[in-house]
């Protein structure tokens, strides 16, 4: 999975902190024969997530989530799949509907939600995202921001095809 938040606070210990949350975040892997490995899911991704989230134009104005989804081993983007993001803003927590909806990918498997910004829970400003369907592993990410302010970020992630036979 890689992140990039696309907009840091002025500020020497902003612009150190927005380092360490850049270096920190973990690029997508490769395997020894140079695939792309799959995205693990991250602990508290799955935190108030609900089946089957709407399709939406946006949740709002004023932050945008982004990315590509990838398949693993090929590293192919991965069209027309479901990615449900969901955050916590100024109008509720994440158990907001209003603050929860799914997007498709296009034919170069990237994905783009405008929503509310977003606003601290539990003290760190985040979002998550979500992947579950029968072509693909289930995923679940929790992304934490450099900063309330940010005004978005880009989320790329790489799907395992199922175990069970249905996978792309």
């Amino acid at each position: 999975m890689t992140i990039r938040p696309a907009h840091r606070v002025a500020g020497r210990l902003a612009v150190a902190a927005a380092l360490v949350f850049t270096l920190a975040a973990p690029l997508p892997a490769l395997a020894q024969d140079g695939a792309c490995a799959a995205t693990e899911t991250m602990r508290g991704g799955r935190n108030n997530y609900v089946a089957g989230a709407p399709m939406v134009e946006n949740l709002g104005t004023g932050f945008i989530v982004s990315g590509t989804v990838r398949h693993a081993g090929t590293c192919a983007p991965i069209p027309n799949v479901r990615v449900q993001i969901w955050t916590a803003t100024e109008r509720g927590g994440e158990r907001e509907p209003s603050n929860r909806g799914s997007v498709m990918t296009d034919a170069e498997g990237r994905y783009r939600l405008e929503t509310s910004p977003v606003v601290p829970q539990f003290g760190q400003p985040h979002i998550h995202i979500a992947y579950e369907d029968p072509g693909y592993g289930t995923l679940f990410l929790r992304p934490v921001l450099g900063s309330r302010n940010d005004t978005s970020i880009e989320v790329d992630f790489i799907l395992a095809p199922s175990t069970d036979g249905a996978g792309s």
